[in-house]
């Protein structure tokens, strides 16, 4: 897909198919998160592909009964890991550098589903304590989104978005 149009006509999934997500499909969205820019090239993220329906159930729980996390047949959970990027940007790679790099992951993973006809919707709203667990998470990694994957069961209309010149300030404020 043309990327100009793959993201305007990427839209948030919240309701997915019963189908299953093919291996090799979710390794290619796997391998577009991998080749996110990061930090120094560090990747100071950690990613957990769940497939499994009560680490999922576990996981919307976690995610206050967020229903497209344990509705879509695959989650994909991002965590930053502050201490391979602390080691050499100090303080700023542990608190910033490893979430943005996390994020990038996730953004990069989200349009490659949306360009491999899959649909999926950014979850960030959760307890970071029962997502550890439900992943058994090793100490010192944050988690930074949930991204349920699957096919769209859905076809929701655009959103009005803001306008650039509500968005953009040139040069300055």
């Amino acid at each position: 897909m043309e990327f100009e149009r793959l993201i305007q006509e990427r839209r948030s999934i919240r309701a997915f198919g019963p189908r299953p997500v093919k291996p090799e499909t979710i390794d290619a969205v796997l391998r577009a998160a991998g080749s996110a820019p990061s930090a120094g090239n560090l990747q100071a993220y950690e990613v957990v592909c769940v497939r499994e329906a009560g680490r999922r159930l576990a996981l919307a729980e976690a995610a206050f009964g967020e229903r497209s996390v344990s509705a879509a047949p695959v989650v994909l959970v991002f965590f930053a890991h502050p201490k391979r990027s602390e080691r050499r940007y100090g303080a700023r790679g542990a608190g910033l550098y490893c979430v943005q790099d996390a994020t990038i992951a996730c953004a990069f993973a989200h349009l490659a589903a949306a360009d491999l006809g899959l649909g999926s919707v950014w979850i960030g709203v959760f307890d970071d304590a029962a997502v550890c667990a439900a992943v058994s998470a090793p100490a010192g990694l944050k988690p930074v989104a949930m991204l349920p994957v699957g096919h769209p069961a859905e076809s929701p209309a655009p959103r009005k978005r803001r306008h650039l010149g509500d968005l953009v300030r040139r040069e300055a404020f």
